[in-house]
C-alpha cells in the first residue's frame, strides 16, 4: 500500500505534511514474485544447512577456473563458481572484521482490528515522537526520554491498522518487552482497542559500523553486505536496485557462460594445453576465503567509492542520533524535515552524492537551532574526523592489487 505521509515532531502536536509515496512491502507477496522469477528461468533449490564453505583455485591459470565448494546438512556438497551469501544479518560465511559495533534498530509492530482509530485513511503517520501518553508513567516517561521511540501507524480501513513502535538506533537495542509496553501504553492513550492481531512483527536491523572485508572470495547482498543504510535502517530499495547489477557483472566476470568446474588435475592439465606440465595435486590449492579477480570486481560493483564515501557519511550520522535525547532528537527532525525536498528525499533513499550530502549537513546546521548546532559540533567532531579519514582512504580493491603487485 502506498500512501502520503504525515509527520508528527513534537509533544503539541505540530505536525508537518511531506508530500511523498510510501510503500510497505508485503514480504509474502515479495517473495512469492520472487520465486516465481527464479523457477520460470531454471534455478535449483536444495532445502538444507550450509555447514562449511571451501575455496579452491588452480595454481596456473585463470581465476574462473577455481571453484567453491559447500559442505551441506545432508551430506552432500554443492559446487559452484561463485558463493553468493544472502543470510541477511546471519553473515553466515561473509567476513566482517573484529571491531564490527553498530547500532540497531528495534521495532514491534501489529496488522490489527480495531473498534475504531485517529488516523486519515489517506495519509501515514511516519514518526510520532510525543510522550504525553507517559504523563502516568514516570518510570516508563524517563527511559523514553533518554532512549526514545516513535509510532509509525498505516491505516487500511477505518478499522484496520498496521502500528509500530520503533526505536530508531540505539546501542544496546531497546528490549522488544519494552518496545510492546510502549505500544501497548500509547495505544490506550489514544483509545485504540486491538480486537485481533492478523500479524506481529519482531524488528532488530543491525545499522552502521564496519562494512564487509571488501574485497573478499565470498559474494554478498542485502544484510550479509551491509545495505543497510546507517541512518535510517531502509534498506528494502537499495537492495533491489543493486541485485541486477551484481547479476550483470557477474555474468560479464564468467565470460557470459560458466567455464566448468574441473575436479581432476588430469583435465585441468589438458585445460591448459599441449605444453601444460604433468599435472600434480597442488594443481588445486585451497585458499581460504581471498579474494580473486572475479570476487574483487563483482564488490566493485557493489561498493564504489562513491558509494563508500556515502556510507561513511551516513555512519557519521547515525553516531550523531545514537548520542541524542528525545528533545534533541525532535529538534533534530523538526531541521531535518524543514530543508528543501530534495535534499532529505535524497538523504533517505541514498540518492545524493558526497559534495551533495555536505551541501545537505550545512543546510541542516543551519535549519537548526543554537542549541542543536552546539550538540552537534560538541558531540560530531570525533565521528567527523573518522568520516574524513575513511572517504580520504583509497578503495579496498586498490589495496589489495597494491598488496598483489
Amino acid at each position: 500500500q502506498f500512501s502520503d505521509l504525515s509527520l508528527t515532531l513534537v509533544a503539541e502536536c505540530k505536525c508537518r505534511k511531506l508530500y511523498r509515496p510510501y510503500g510497505r512491502v508485503d514480504r509474502k507477496r515479495l517473495k512469492e514474485r520472487l520465486y516465481q522469477g527464479c523457477l520460470e528461468n531454471g534455478v535449483s533449490f536444495k532445502e538444507c544447512f550450509a555447514e562449511d564453505l571451501k575455496h579452491f583455485s588452480p595454481t596456473t591459470g585463470s581465476a574462473l577456473h577455481g571453484y567453491s565448494e559447500m559442505a551441506c546438512s545432508d551430506g552432500t556438497t554443492l559446487r559452484g563458481k561463485l558463493v553468493l551469501d544472502a543470510t541477511g544479518h546471519a553473515k553466515k560465511f561473509t567476513a566482517y572484521d573484529s571491531n564490527y559495533n553498530p547500532g540497531y534498530q528495534g521495532a514491534y509492530g501489529i496488522l490489527a482490528d480495531v473498534d475504531q482509530h485517529p488516523f486519515d485513511l489517506d495519509e501515514m503517520l511516519f514518526m510520532d515522537w510525543r510522550d504525553d501518553h507517559m504523563a502516568q508513567q514516570p518510570v516508563l516517561s524517563e527511559k523514553n526520554s533518554k532512549l526514545p521511540t516513535f509510532l509509525y501507524a498505516m491505516p487500511f480501513g477505518e478499522t484496520s491498522v498496521f502500528l509500530e513502535e520503533t526505536s530508531l538506533v540505539a546501542r544496546p537495542e531497546v528490549p522488544f518487552d519494552e518496545l510492546k509496553e510502549r505500544l501497548k501504553v500509547r495505544l490506550e492513550h489514544l483509545g485504540i482497542n486491538v480486537k485481533k492481531v492478523h500479524e506481529e512483527e519482531y524488528c532488530l536491523i543491525p545499522m552502521g559500523s564496519s562494512l564487509p572485508q571488501i574485497p573478499q572470495r565470498v559474494l554478498s547482498i542485502g544484510g550479509a553486505a551491509g545495505m543497510v543504510h546507517p541512518s535510517t535502517g531502509y534498506m528494502v530499495a537499495r537492495m533491489l536496485s543493486a541485485a541486477p547489477l551484481l547479476a550483470d557483472n557477474i555474468v560479464d566476470q564468467l565470460e557470459g557462460g560458466q567455464p566448468a568446474i574441473i575436479n581432476d588435475p588430469l583435465e585441468f592439465a589438458d585445460s591448459q594445453g599441449p605444453s601444460a606440465k604433468e599435472p600434480k595435486a597442488q594443481d588445486f590449492t585451497e585458499t581460504g576465503n581471498v579474494a580473486n579477480e572475479v570476487s574483487l570486481s563483482v564488490w566493485e560493483s557493489i561498493w564504489p567509492k562513491e558509494r563508500l564515501n556515502q556510507r561513511a557519511f551516513f555512519n557519521f550520522g547515525m553516531e550523531i542520533l545514537l548520542s541524542m535525547d528525545l528533545k534533541q532528537t525532535r529538534e533534530f527532525f523538526t531541521a531535518f524535515f524543514n530543508l528543501s525536498d530534495y535534499h532529505w528525499q535524497g538523504f533517505l533513499s541514498s540518492r545524493l552524492s558526497l559534495p551533495e550530502l555536505v551541501l545537505f549537513g550545512v543546510s541542516l546546521f543551519k535549519k537548526s537551532t543554537w542549541e542543536t548546532r552546539f550538540y552537534m559540533v560538541k558531540n560530531g567532531v570525533p565521528g567527523l574526523i573518522g568520516m574524513l579519514k575513511d572517504i580520504i582512504n583509497d578503495p579496498p580493491g586498490e589495496k589489495v592489487l597494491e598488496r598483489n603487485k
